[in-house]
């Protein structure tokens, strides 16, 4: 009789016939997570890290002397996950010495030739320095700036590996706004139309037969949302692991997957254990906290992070106590040499010209409106004192949507505003009156002024593109524009994508192609920042964008600024950014936000591990914009 260990799926079992576990073995094994189960005489565990686990628990027997048996999947499963371990040792050592400079000149010679003789974009300097990155590592991570072309620099890869013979099909998983454009850029920089299947959108049936194909009769191309993803990730994995395929798996803007419990990163991570290759993409990798790269690691090396457990809590440990050059320098040690950056100024892209904010007297209806709420709400803000927190939290971002509504479109106050059912008009039935009725007593002044200036644009033949953060602001923009003979179209949050089958509507990647296409006739594409600021290119087309509001959120602001400024177009071309602001509002609030944040994002952005503790991905400006203007 012996002590074994062996496997049981996911489970680690110590089976102790030989009674051999116990006093100070039987504490320890308790302490790293076993449960003793006296009939039997074993000890089960289901460690968060088996490998690690395992690790010790060998470790410890070897020290202790104590006489066991390894199962023969435990001796196998050590011997792989050392094979992994090797592996990823490499990679790191690769990455460390391209970082260094010391380059293979053989394989740049190669890769160089490659590109040349098959690849029809031609490459940037920046781009062929990140795919020679991508390939020294072989599993990497890309965090460039939005526009630097990360796309185009995956794709290069993914063909000299097929053409290599390592992979066959790219696989990607991103928001659906990514989907055009990956398709395009298949196009342009690999030269042939490739075969696509679209996994997003509809029932498991509609997707059923693409993930029952055989390695013959695969797609060139296939692409998910994280949504769907989540929902099909069994069948996936499956995909992946018994089609005989071997594929590229790609996560785009994979900062949307930094939720250490989240659903949508579960499933990306147990769908990388069965991909040959993995590829993270995404310009902001660290929102919050160092922590936010656990998971972009974790899929880049899945069965064997480079991040240990013992790493991710002195991170963490770092990080509360605020000691950054601990924490970097654990980081550099880890993960710095598995991914690549390129910064703004890399690019080589002509200027970004913010013309000064073009103020707007407000029109005399509108006047009356936002001078009402302005007083109401100082009014409201006199009783806080009295609420609940949580409520006040509530009512203090209902009322700065409020204010932001009026200096966007009065009659925007007729409708509801998501938890938030304050009644600013009460005792006020003339300014109930005047809103029920605005449309009839007058047009916003911003109106006017952007009128005038898409009009001079489109003489001088320009295309436009006009933000908003309202969707009945949208729409009002397009009635009036297209009154005035601007060819136009309209994309936020209801415009179907391609997947939603839509009967006779146009879809975003129709509207956004036919915009792209000069003789369309479609010159002015009126857009809001959370269906458009994120993955869209429109740089080729047009250099003017023009803002008829802002929201508080630097994230979205920051993106959207990108749309009209990317690699490939924007060499030579300085791309213009108008302002409309209304004087002596909360506009000048807004607008001075954003601005700061941008301007000390960009202070740190090009930082090697730029943690974004201005929160650009939060709403909390709001409330310290409403203590700003009320307290």
């Amino acid at each position: 009789m012996t002590t074994r260990i062996r496997l049981d799926g996911d489970r680690l079992l110590v089976e102790d016939d030989a009674g051999v576990v116990a006093g100070k073995h039987y504490s320890q094994l308790v302490y790293w997570g076993f449960k003793a189960d006296a009939p039997s005489r074993r000890f089960v565990a289901s460690p968060l890290d088996l490998h690690t686990t395992l690790d010790k628990l060998l470790g410890y027997f070897k020290k202790y002397h104590i006489p066991h048996v390894v199962a023969e999947e435990v001796a196998a499963s050590q011997a792989e996950l050392g094979r992994m371990r090797d592996e990823l040792q490499a990679a790191i050592a690769a990455g460390r010495a391209f970082k260094d400079g010391a380059v293979p000149a053989v394989a740049v010679a190669d890769f160089l030739r490659f590109v040349a003789e098959h690849i029809p974009r031609k490459l940037k300097p920046h781009q062929i320095k990140a795919a020679l990155h991508l390939l020294a590592v072989g599993n990497g991570a890309n965090f460039s700036v939005p526009g630097s072309g990360k796309t185009a620099v995956v794709l290069s890869v993914f063909q000299w590996l097929k053409k290599g013979n390592v992979v066959d099909a790219l696989f990607v998983v991103g928001p659906p706004s990514c989907f055009a454009p990956w398709r395009a850029e298949y196009r342009a920089v690999v030269g042939t139309e490739p075969t696509v299947a679209l996994l997003a959108g509809g029932g498991v049936a509609d997707r059923r037969t693409a993930y029952t194909v055989g390695r013959r009769s695969l797609c060139d191309l296939y692409l998910t949302s994280f949504q769907t993803l989540q929902r099909d990730w069994e069948r996936v994995s499956l995909l992946f692991a018994e089609s005989g395929a071997r594929f590229y798996f790609v996560i785009d803007e994979a900062h949307y997957i930094k939720q250490l419990d989240g659903a949508w990163a579960a499933a990306v991570l147990k769908v990388a254990q069965h991909a040959t290759r993995r590829c993270v993409l995404t310009g902001t990798p660290f929102p919050h906290t160092y922590a936010d790269s656990f998971n972009l690691f974790d899929a880049l090396w899945p069965h064997c992070p480079p991040l240990s457990h013992r790493d991710r809590i002195q991170i963490e440990y770092f990080a509360q106590r605020k000691s950054d050059p601990e924490a970097v320098g654990l980081l550099n040690r880890s993960i710095g040499p598995l991914f690549y950056r390129v910064r703004k100024q890399d690019l080589g892209l002509a200027p970004q010209e913010l013309h000064p904010t073009i103020m707007v007297p407000m029109a005399k209806y509108e006047r009356l409106v936002y001078d009402a709420i302005l007083d109401r709400l100082r009014t409201l803000s006199k009783e806080d004192y009295f609420r609940d927190i949580d409520l006040l939290i509530r009512l203090r971002r209902g009322r700065m949507m409020r204010l932001r509504q009026t200096v966007s479109y009065a009659k925007l106050l007729s409708s509801a505003v998501l938890e938030y059912n304050e009644n600013l008009l009460a005792d006020n039935p003339p300014l109930a009156d005047i809103i029920k009725h605005y449309d009839q007593l007058e047009s916003p002044a911003k109106l006017t002024a952007l009128t005038k200036i898409v009009g001079e644009l489109r003489g001088n033949g320009e295309k436009v593109l006009v933000w908003s953060n309202f969707v009945q602001t949208l729409k009002l923009i397009c009635r009036h524009l297209q009154k005035q003979g601007h060819g136009l179209r309209l994309i936020y949050g209801e415009t179907p994508t391609e997947k939603m089958k839509p009967q006779e509507e146009e879809t975003r990647e129709q509207i956004i192609a036919a915009f792209l296409r000069a003789e369309s006739g479609i010159d002015v594409l009126v857009v809001n920042p959370a269906a458009c600021a994120e993955s869209i290119s429109l740089h080729k087309a047009c250099a003017h964008a023009i803002y008829y509001d802002l929201s508080y959120n630097c994230a979205q602001y920051l993106q959207s600024l990108d749309r009209i400024h990317r690699v490939g177009g924007s060499e030579d071309k300085v791309a213009h950014y108008y302002f409309l602001q209304y004087a002596d509002t909360v506009d000048a609030d807004v607008l001075a936000n954003v601005r700061k944040k941008s301007e000390a994002m960009s202070a740190i952005i090009d930082l090697e591990y730029p943690i974004y503790g201005l929160n650009m991905f939060s709403v909390d400006d709001e409330l310290q914009a409403y203590e700003r203007l009320f307290q």
